[in-house]
């Protein structure tokens, strides 16, 4: 490559930067209000930014794909990346999830069907309430556990990643990526409006309280639907690939 045509594509990378830090900023303004307070706003915009910088370095308009559709994945993924990378649970709130997902595979056995939250409830020796608030406090856990991938799966649709846990061990992580064929099916497997909560939640990326006023609940309620669909999938996943559990 010439020095003139090494001139024009970082030309065309600065200009793709510049026109779209905008966007950068709306996509972390709208994830930051799917977060924990404690989680700032300008770091987020930061590393949105790097991912900004990474599609516009691998941006080819002969592929047909309008850039701004490209580079959102990148952005979103490079927001992802970084929170999970932060690693802020507790340990206590981890070993809690673990619980919930035992107890979720225990019901399953024991009923022959998928449990209901009370199946699960009675199984942890916890009220209903109690239960609810265990999804609760997991909550935080799930942010970012579903993502979409760079590739398109073979109908055309895009796929998909499970991650069963933030700190699981290097031979999960490599069984994780055997997860995708099975993950499609698992999804299928789970009661209609939870499908419908993951789908409106990471495809459609409305915020939970966007996801409440479309099915008719409460933000609190979509939270605790949500968190119990990924602890389905999580041991859905985990039966179907016998993985080992993740350890704190």
């Amino acid at each position: 490559m010439g020095v003139a045509a090494q001139t024009s594509d970082l030309a065309d990378r600065d200009r793709l930067v510049t026109e779209h830090v905008g966007l950068v900023r709306r996509m972390a303004r709208r994830l930051a209000q799917r977060l924990p307070t404690q989680f700032e706003l300008d770091d987020l915009i930061s590393v949105g930014v790097m991912g900004l910088m990474d599609a516009a370095g691998r941006y080819r308009p002969s592929t047909g794909v309008p850039f701004e559709a490209f580079a959102r994945r990148r952005i979103r993924g490079a927001m992802l990346d970084a929170l999970r990378d932060l690693d802020w649970a507790p340990r206590s709130v981890r070993r809690l999830r673990r619980e919930i997902d035992a107890a979720m595979a225990r019901a399953r056995h024991e009923m022959g069907r998928e449990p209901e939250p009370e199946d699960v409830a009675r199984t942890m020796a916890l009220s209903l309430e109690q239960y609810e608030q265990a999804l609760e406090q997991v909550r935080v856990l799930d942010f970012g556990s579903v993502r979409q991938l760079d590739a398109l799966g073979p109908d055309g649709e895009p796929r998909v990643e499970l991650c069963l846990d933030t700190g699981e061990a290097p031979d999960v992580q490599i069984a994780r990526r055997e997860l995708q064929s099975h993950l499609a099916a698992a999804i299928q497997q789970l009661p209609d409006r939870e499908r419908q909560i993951l789908s409106l939640y990471y495809e459609e990326e409305l915020t939970l309280a966007e996801v409440g006023e479309v099915i008719g609940v409460c933000e609190s309620r979509v939270s605790q639907l949500r968190s119990l669909a990924l602890s389905r999938l999580r041991t859905l996943l985990r039966e179907t690939m016998r993985l080992p559990e993740a350890r704190a």
